[in-house]
């Protein structure tokens, strides 16, 4: 059934010296509806995804609104419906995992079990320590686990009592990568099993696009854009979320100069750059936002004749930044008066042989441009 939530929740701070009186310092103003699926809220810190998570699992009281959770209200202002920790059914998984550090895993994944008969508490554990693949570390205490074990006992304590929604803050934060990976893999493999929503918060641009069916957008305390990892991550809505999902080439403001419905294209006036890119969907704006993925820019020798002409442009290396398995490239597009920003792999720019200040070609694919 999911989540209906509407809520707003204030922070206040005292005035200057000079005023009597609070203000308000921040406010979340919260709005959307999930499925049972596993979403992803994202954005920087500070945006309100925590304080969300936190009026959601009752840890904090919102100023208003409502939220109901697979048909039960957990809370509603009106109503003056807020329900307790304790009497909404859900998981919660903090970053820095929560275990009692005096309790081995057994009775960790035990403690939410009150009421439970001994025997129904016996198969509950028994179950969540193979579905978290833990089995062996029962008598095992939080200071002998791994942090990816820590982690996954942490889970099963969450879902231990067949909660109706399971909250992650950053779970996997601390966690290498590969442990981060399998553990990515395991949580969707929870949620598809148990059907039940899970709301996940992450910084990670990756774990963002591979693990959600869903992703909630905050920026500044509100919710700027929710979608499918594919609509937000390509067809940003604003600038804020262009920046939040990779976007570094943002070009605000620019023109658009041309508009051929037969072709599939419009064109962009940006300085003196001339951009083709696919026509969108619907009226088109005279003004318009647009940018590029680093990865998705082509940097070419200054004598190549292999490419088409449309939205090439010569430009100078200015820096080069080794990142590993690829080079981040700052070039200066002699069009325009900002820099434009590249990302290639090791190979392609072992082929260019290119130094700071060469000159070079730049390239953008009509159908990789972001409009918003």
């Amino acid at each position: 059934m999911g989540i209906k939530a509407d809520f707003r929740r204030r922070y206040y701070r005292r005035k200057s010296d000079k005023k009597k009186g609070i203000e308000a310092a921040f406010t979340l103003d919260a709005q959307f509806e999930v499925g049972d699926e596993l979403v992803v809220f994202f954005g920087r810190s500070g945006s309100g995804k925590t304080t969300a998570l936190q009026c959601i699992s009752g840890l904090l009281e919102p100023n208003g609104g409502k939220i109901i959770v697979n048909g039960n209200v957990y809370f509603d202002c009106h109503k003056r419906i807020n329900l307790p920790v304790q009497q909404r059914s859900l998981g919660y998984v903090f970053q820095s995992y929560a275990l009692f550090p005096h309790m081995d895993v057994k009775k960790n994944i035990a403690y939410g079990l009150k009421g439970w008969s001994e025997s129904d508490k016996e198969e509950r554990v028994t179950e969540m320590l193979q579905m978290l693949e833990i089995e062996g570390l029962e008598n095992n205490y939080p200071s002998q686990l791994s942090g990816g074990q820590k982690q996954r006992v942490a889970l099963a304590r969450a879902l231990a009592p067949k909660p109706d929604i399971l909250l992650l803050d950053e779970p996997f934060s601390a966690l290498d990568r590969v442990v981060r990976m399998k553990l990515r893999e395991k949580i969707k493999e929870i949620q598809r099993e148990l059907k039940i929503p899970v709301l996940f918060i992450t910084h990670n641009h990756v774990e963002a696009f591979t693990i959600a069916d869903k992703i909630v957008i905050f920026h500044d305390g509100r919710v700027q854009q929710i979608g499918t990892p594919e609509d937000v991550f390509y067809h940003p809505e604003n600038k804020h979320v262009a920046e939040l999902v990779g976007l570094t080439n943002i070009f605000e403001d620019s023109m658009v100069t041309g508009d051929d419905e037969m072709a599939g294209t419009i064109t962009i006036g940006c300085e003196n750059m001339a951009i083709t890119a696919s026509r969108p969907d619907g009226t088109i704006k005279e003004r318009i936002s647009w940018g590029i993925r680093p990865e998705n820019m082509r940097v070419l020798p200054l004598d190549d004749k292999t490419t088409i002409n449309e939205n090439v442009f010569p430009a100078i290396v200015k820096s080069i930044v080794n990142k590993g398995s690829s080079k981040v490239l700052a070039l200066k597009v002699k069009e325009h008066s900002e820099l434009l920003i590249a990302e290639i792999g090791n190979q392609s720019f072992e082929g260019l042989e290119l130094k700071t200040e060469d000159e070079c070609l730049v390239s953008m694919e009509r159908d990789r441009i972001v409009l918003f």
